[in-house]
């Protein structure tokens, strides 16, 4: 039920039975990176995505998650993808570069392509704040993902 009664809404769904995913992780902070990895392969699970549906293609940092992100997206193999990663601030300026460049890049392979990616780069001060956030992140972008996939399979029948 919608509170616009006359106005039609699409509802995307949250079953990921049938839908390939594709996971980017990167391996740089690789403890955290594993947990994110970890709780989004277990969200995707739950929310009925076969292991067999599944790939994961690690890479060294998050600036080359957004290549990697692309080249799949091209393959037509993937309804969705997923970036994961850690990026933690240090003693210079170099945190900003990556962090804005790879969530850049994120948002240009599913702007170029059509294939939704959830960004579960985590960008924050320190390894505490990574740590926190790992197992929440990770699990929000395995539903971001199904959703996505099944809303945009849904306007593509419209």
């Amino acid at each position: 039920m919608t509170k616009y009664d006359s106005v039609e809404e699409i509802e995307a769904g949250s079953s990921g039975a049938g839908l390939r995913i594709g996971i980017v992780v990167a391996r740089f902070n690789a403890g955290v990176s594993d947990g994110l990895l970890a709780s989004c392969t277990a969200a995707l699970a739950k929310l009925g995505v076969r292991d067999s549906d599944i790939r994961i293609v690690t890479v060294p940092g998050a600036l080359e998650v957004p290549l990697a992100l692309q080249k799949m997206a091209n393959t037509g193999h993937f309804d969705a993808l997923v970036a994961l990663g850690a990026v933690i601030r240090g003693e210079t300026y170099h945190f900003e570069i990556v962090a804005n460049q790879s969530a850049s890049g994120i948002m240009t392979v599913q702007l170029d392509t059509g294939i939704p990616v959830a960004n579960g780069i985590l960008t924050t001060e320190d390894d505490d704040q990574a740590e926190a956030r790992m197992t929440q992140k990770g699990a929000d972008c395995a539903a971001a993902a199904v959703e996505m996939a099944n809303l945009l399979g849904k306007l593509d029948q419209k």
